[in-house]
């Protein structure tokens, strides 16, 4: 099972990343999280980015999934191949050579789930902080899914704290571990 979140940057799909996966060890799934590639791209990323530093993301980010996916039954993907390449297009433009790998890539997941624009980004130390620049790439992401007609689950805006539990349901495992809570009522009878 491959789970990417995906959206523009300064939408919250880190924290949800480690929610997904703090639920799916308490139902005893192996699960690892493939990190944000672009905060350990050695070359330009945010405006200042190039086709080469956009090059080196979609591909780490498809060399990451791989070793992971060789080591756990579940990957949590923080991006997927498709927003990595909407930064790509709103640098440098289409790349009709890359979009066949883009295609066959998306095939790999088991669930996209798009995160909603809630606010401008704040500033992290790496994040752009432009909003026009957040709603841009937003755009782009949105403009591909439709293109490529890809299936995903949009996130409700309104029902942040109800996501994870999309999720899990949209993959067909409970929202709550299966196992006895060996702490519950113990105030009633120690």
């Amino acid at each position: 099972m491959k789970i990417a979140f995906i959206g523009t940057h300064g939408v919250g799909k880190t924290t949800l990343c480690f929610e997904l996966a703090a639920c799916l060890k308490r139902l005893d799934i192996g699960v690892d999280v493939v990190k944000e590639v672009a905060r350990h791209c050695p070359l330009p990323i945010n405006r200042d980015t190039t086709s080469g530093a956009q090059e080196w993301i979609l591909h780490t980010q498809i060399a990451w999934e791989i070793a992971t996916a060789a080591a756990y039954q579940a990957v949590v993907c923080d991006r997927s191949v498709l927003d990595n390449y909407a930064y790509m297009v709103h640098a440098v433009g289409r790349r009709p050579d890359l979009e066949p790998l883009l295609r066959h890539w998306l095939g790999t997941y088991t669930l996209l789930v798009r995160v909603p624009v809630l606010g401008a980004p704040a500033f992290d130390g790496t994040r752009d902080t432009s909003a026009g620049f957040q709603m841009g790439i937003d755009a782009l992401i949105q403009e591909l899914l439709a293109e490529l007609d890809q299936p995903r689950l949009e996130l409700d805006p309104d029902d942040r704290d109800g996501w994870i539990g999309q999720v899990l349901e949209a993959v067909g495992l409970p929202r709550h571990s299966p196992q006895l809570d060996l702490f519950n009522g113990l105030g009633r009878h120690g």
